[in-house]
């Protein structure tokens, strides 16, 4: 199960910038850290759901990320605009570039020489979305030799199976579609995401089950490029007074979310 491990230095962090009990009046660092150019540039992507998602009108991006971006750029007395992203690895990537202010990707260690993390404030259960006529009917009846796991390349699912699977293989795809379309072909035998993605994706293969237990729990967090403290330390309040207010619970409900629920608050 993934573990968000808080730095002590976090607590030093937020008092040092000043935001920590009041994160809507960021301190001028702070302002200027989170957002350089002076528009919040809010980067999504839109391969998850719990994440984001394409609106209804062309070029619009909703979801969670976008409700809880725009909420944060508000708190700073910022413009924001919205940066679509079709694959995370791509996304994590430009942060070295500089290329967006703020995202949200599920907390992995691997990350960390890229971005920083600000806490928690969603989890959801990671497992397995089985192709229709496969036998297996647990998370560990699947890490057995000759079963074949995919998963999109840079995902949270990706990096974490890396690390902990035993037997079974895993194939890493190009985007979440890629990897949805080989298990709809049979090139594999699951699928591995967060359970409120996987169960759409059953709907769209009869016969596909997704498992009841889980391999991990997904903390899914806001990220900046590293070396932004006085951004990070506002950024950490903001979420932490957004679990507290209600304000991340109404954007869960307002993206529809099944099976995701706030985070709890920050030790």
């Amino acid at each position: 199960m993934f573990k968000f491990q808080w730095p002590f230095v976090w607590v030093f962090a937020a008092a040092a910038a000043g935001c920590a009990s009041n994160p809507s009046t960021p301190t001028a660092a702070a302002k200027s850290e989170l957002a350089p150019g002076g528009t919040l540039r809010i980067a999504v992507f839109i391969g998850n759901p719990v994440i984001g998602s394409k609106g209804k009108t062309p070029g619009e991006v909703v979801g969670t990320t976008v409700t809880l971006g725009r909420e944060l750029a508000a708190s700073a007395g910022l413009p924001a605009t919205v940066i679509e992203y079709t694959a995370v690895g791509k996304m994590v990537e430009e942060a070295k570039n500089g290329a967006w202010d703020i995202a949200v990707v599920a907390f992995d260690p691997a990350r960390r020489n890229v971005v920083d993390f600000a806490p928690p404030h969603m989890v959801v259960d990671l497992t397995y979305l089985i192709k229709p006529g496969a036998a297996i009917t647990s998370v560990p009846g699947a890490d057995q030799a000759g079963t074949r796991i995919v998963a999109a390349r840079g995902a949270a699912t990706a990096l974490y199976l890396e690390r902990n699977l035993k037997a079974a293989t895993l194939v890493q795809a190009d985007t979440e579609a890629a990897a949805f379309e080989m298990l709809r072909e049979g090139k594999v035998d699951a699928l591995a995401q967060n359970r409120f993605l996987l169960l759409g994706l059953a709907a769209r293969l009869p016969g596909s089950r997704v498992l009841e237990d889980r391999f991990a729990a997904a903390e899914m967090t806001i990220i900046i490029p590293r070396s932004r403290p006085a951004a990070l330390a506002y950024v950490e309040a903001f979420v932490e007074q957004a679990k507290r207010s209600g304000a991340v619970q109404k954007a869960i409900d307002g993206a529809g979310l099944r099976g995701v629920v706030v985070a709890p608050s920050a030790k």
